[in-house]
Parts: C-alpha cells; sequence; structure tokens
C-alpha cells in the first residue's frame, strides 16, 4: 500500500453486523465514478492493503478474489474510508482496464459518471496520445514542437476565448473555452503537470480563505 493512504484497521468497522461480510462500494480515484460493489471481510481488507489490489471476499467462491487475477483487469488502490455507521466501506481505485466482466467500465453499464469527471478523462486521454506518432496524432504534434509553441497555442485559444466571451454567443464561447481547456492540458503535460495539480493548488487556496 502507497504511504500516502492512511491505513485502515478491521477494528474500525462492524463486520458482526453483516455477519462477517460489509459492503465496499469501488468509486474511481479520479473520476469519482461508482464503479462496482462487492463485499470485504477483514482479511479481503488487509489483503487490499498489503497488495495495493482491491480484494473481495467472493460469496460463490467462498474464498478471497482480488479483482483482475484471471484478466489482468486490476483496480489499484487509491484510497479507503468508512461510513459513519461502520458497517460499509468507500474504494478509491484506480482501474486498469474496464471494471465489468463483460467490458464496461463500470458494472452499472453505460451509466454517465460525473460530468466534470470527463475532464480527468481528457487528461488521460492527453497522456496516451503523448506517446502516439505524430503522424497520428496531433497532441503528440504539438508536444513535438516544444513547449514554446504549446505556450504559444494556450495564448492564442485564451484571446479567442476573451473574445468570444465579449462578442459572440454562448455556443462559441464553450467551443473556444474547450480548445483553451485542452490546449491547457496539453501544456501541463509538456511540463509534467496534470489538472490534479490544478486542482491542489486551488483546494491550499481556498483552505487559506
Amino acid at each position: 500500500m502507497s504511504d500516502e493512504l492512511s491505513p485502515l484497521s478491521a477494528e474500525q468497522i462492524d463486520f458482526e453486523k453483516g455477519g462477517g461480510l460489509v459492503p465496499a462500494i469501488v468509486q474511481h480515484g479520479l473520476t469519482g465514478e461508482v464503479l462496482m460493489l462487492g463485499y470485504m471481510n477483514a482479511q479481503a481488507l488487509a489483503a487490499t492493503q498489503e497488495k495495493g489490489l482491491v480484494t473481495f471476499w467472493s460469496r460463490s467462491k467462498n474464498r478471497l478474489w482480488t479483482k483482475g487475477e484471471t484478466s489482468g483487469d486490476v483496480l489499484r488502490l487509491a484510497g479507503l474510508a468508512v461510513d459513519c455507521d461502520r458497517d460499509a466501506i468507500l474504494v478509491q481505485a484506480l482501474p486498469e482496464g474496464p471494471t465489468c466482466h463483460i467490458g464496461t467500465r463500470s458494472c452499472f453499464g453505460d451509466y454517465p459518471g460525473p460530468a466534470l469527471a470527463f475532464l480527468s478523462e481528457l487528461s488521460a486521454i492527453v497522456d496516451r496520445r503523448a506517446d502516439s506518432s505524430p503522424e497520428e496524432s496531433y497532441t503528440a504534434r504539438l508536444l513535438a514542437k516544444g513547449i514554446n509553441k504549446v505556450a504559444q497555442k494556450v495564448g492564442e485559444e485564451g484571446v479567442e476565448t476573451a473574445l468570444a466571451g465579449v462578442s459572440e454567443d454562448n455556443s462559441a464561447l464553450t467551443g473556444e473555452a474547450a480548445d483553451l481547456i485542452f490546449h491547457l492540458i496539453v501544456l501541463l503535460k509538456a511540463r509534467g503537470l496534470s489538472l490534479i495539480d490544478v486542482a491542489e493548488e486551488l483546494k491550499r487556496r481556498h483552505a487559506k480563505a
């Protein structure tokens, strides 16, 4: 388990209430999307924290079951919390591949996640395309031109967004704002940063307010 994670002990959870098992709700650690529901006992909780991979107690197999142990589509542990009644666990995880065995991102099918969660997905797309061939990807092509060109593009999009805000309709403004945010994500990527770093800075400022 990562040193950044606060450990959750079995003593903090009322396993007896559910006959040794408690529901474990798995949430995407970046987007907030609910991915699946499983069940944990004390052994599954310990295995999850020891391995850093989300592990459940399988009621059908009657044994510990690490998500992705056969498919490779594991859930990497990002955080744990227990609810106010101490009889349910919230698991934050980073999925590697689809969560559901039928191949969908979530076990709840195509139900949309939080609207702003797509920004995290877009950051992940930029990360992937940065490693693509410049001939195949605009993102890779822009990054290959260097930090100055990327920064210049952000400046251009910023000006176009401002102008749209003053003299164009809402559709034009949202379109220009989308271009600005995309290119800002690429600029952050070029500097080894992401929107998460920006969000953390905003949180720090808010805490001081």
